[in-house]
């Protein structure tokens, strides 16, 4: 295999200067997404699109059933009188609740599920007898309902979050339970590693923790346009939930304890941040683990040729496959090959292979790089090897750039100009802070930015250095405290 054309720089300037306006623009024209659906914050999943979401809903099974999870399904309605019950929970949910105002003749009080805690818990308590029956580790991908007021945005920030990946566990006490806690950071961290997307791990703070939670923790990513996306979250739930359903345990000493539980989620967000992470000017570069087409057979036909050309094409594509590659031929007659390399680079596909008569002569093909532009040139005994290397090529590159963006857009400040002047320039912030809420809530007011939280994935602590908090000048600060602009 030989390079025959360097790498071309990607322009970024429509990420830029319109995020949410080129993500639109990109999952129409890749064919994804549909935003056109008559209901605010209603989106349909078009057949390429549902691929992508396939092949990353496939990752999310293989790991949680690898770690012991087993999957469920779970009705869409929730009765009132469960989702009353825990009072934290209702007040962070209810004013995002959508009711069933009417079911025939039925008086039920229902709701959509927003989040199924108060779905679980009840029949945890019939599943769960004894101490034998623990820990108990479950989790569904569906749709959850939520009545968003804000702008929405597809993927980011709508009604119905259709693949909802929710997973529920129960165990005998806090030390299993936060056990557990690692566990799902670990799995959410090998998911998002599988997809190429970068992430920060925070703890979120009090005032912004999930409603019924002891703590939050939560995955961030950071888009081209200087603002952060959450991409996941996991709680612990204590006994919270538990005490209030009644959901108890016999111990082996003959005594009772209620059950101590974890919860945590991931959404399409995901594939809004990696389709987002990975995009330029021309569209994006799905990570090719998760494309639906790695690689996409273009031939360049002129005149007689076609016949030996697209026998060619057809060849290439078997041997692809039968090599474990999922690749396609472009047989369209009424498009020519420029417009085919524009519409696939719009796509994704991370390799295209070139074929036409000349290389036919010369038993090799092209092959252009979807991430840099590269060119190769590669024999027809070569082929799948060269095809092998070059997609792992692709994935690393991917992977390695979105972690540099994102490690080279976190920065500390010790003073509230300099947070200040950074937040402007689209940066993540770290301040110093005293962990107390009121101090770090006015720190949010005086920055006109969103907390994170304090990191977990590298030292909060701000060691010996005599820093004050940036919001409670009379206060040492004891944590470094993550801002941004947030989605």
């Amino acid at each position: 295999m030989e390079l025959i054309r360097e790498a071309r720089p990607h322009s970024r300037r429509k990420l830029g200067e319109n995020l949410m306006e080129w993500f639109h623009w990109l999952l129409r024209e890749a064919e994804i997404y549909d935003i056109r659906y008559p209901v605010k914050g209603a989106f349909v999943w078009r057949p390429y699109g549902m691929k992508i979401r396939r092949n990353v809903e496939a990752v999310i099974r293989e790991l949680h059933d690898s770690t012991g999870h087993q999957e469920v399904l779970f009705p869409v309605f929730i009765p009132y009188e469960f989702f009353s019950k825990e009072s934290q929970h209702i007040r962070g949910f209810e004013s995002e609740v959508f009711w069933v105002s009417k079911g025939g003749e039925s008086g039920e009080r229902l709701l959509l599920r927003p989040t199924s805690e108060t779905a679980m818990m009840p029949m945890f308590k019939l599943w769960i007898q004894d101490h034998r029956d623990l820990p108990l580790a479950v989790y569904q991908i569906v749709s959850v309902f939520r009545a968003e007021t804000k702008m929405t945005n597809p993927m980011i920030r709508v009604r119905e979050i259709s693949m909802f990946k929710e997973a529920h566990t129960a165990h005998a006490d806090r030390e299993d339970a936060e056990r557990q806690v690692r566990l799902a950071v670990d799995v959410y961290k090998r998911i998002f590693d599988r997809m190429c997307v970068p992430y920060l791990i925070s703890q979120r703070p009090e005032w912004d923790k999930f409603a019924g939670a002891v703590y939050t923790i939560a995955f961030d990513t950071i888009l081209p346009d200087g603002r952060t996306l959450q991409i996941g979250t996991v709680h612990y739930l204590g006994t919270n939930f538990s005490k209030v359903f009644e959901v108890t345990y016999l111990k082996p000493d003959g005594g009772h304890d209620y059950v101590h539980t974890t919860s945590y989620g991931i959404s399409e967000r995901s594939i809004a941040a990696m389709l987002i992470v990975h995009g330029d000017d021309a569209g994006t570069t799905i990570p090719p683990a998760l494309a639906p087409v790695q690689v996409v057979i273009i031939p360049i036909i002129y005149g007689e040729e076609r016949k030996a050309v697209m026998e060619a094409a057809l060849s290439i594509a078997e041997r692809l496959k039968a090599a474990g590659i999922r690749a396609a031929v472009d047989e369209r007659e009424d498009k020519t090959p420029g417009w085919k390399f524009y519409y696939w680079e719009l796509k994704g596909v991370p390799l295209r292979v070139e074929i036409g008569r000349r290389d036919l002569e010369q038993r090799s093909v092209v092959i252009a790089r979807r991430d840099t532009l590269e060119k190769y040139s590669a024999g027809f005994e070569e082929l799948e090897d060269a095809v092998k290397k070059l997609l792992a090529e692709v994935e690393e590159n991917l992977r390695r750039s979105a972690w540099d963006r994102l490690m080279s857009s976190v920065v500390k400040a010790d003073g509230l100009e300099a947070a200040r002047k950074a937040l402007g320039e689209g940066k993540i912030v770290e301040v110093p802070w005293s962990g107390d809420n009121s101090c770090g809530l006015k720190m949010v007011e005086l920055l006109r930015a969103d907390a994170l939280g304090t990191p977990l994935d590298a030292p909060a602590d701000v060691g010996g250095a005599d820093l004050r908090d940036l919001a409670c000048l009379d206060k040492r600060a004891s944590y470094w405290l993550r801002l941004s602009e947030r989605y």
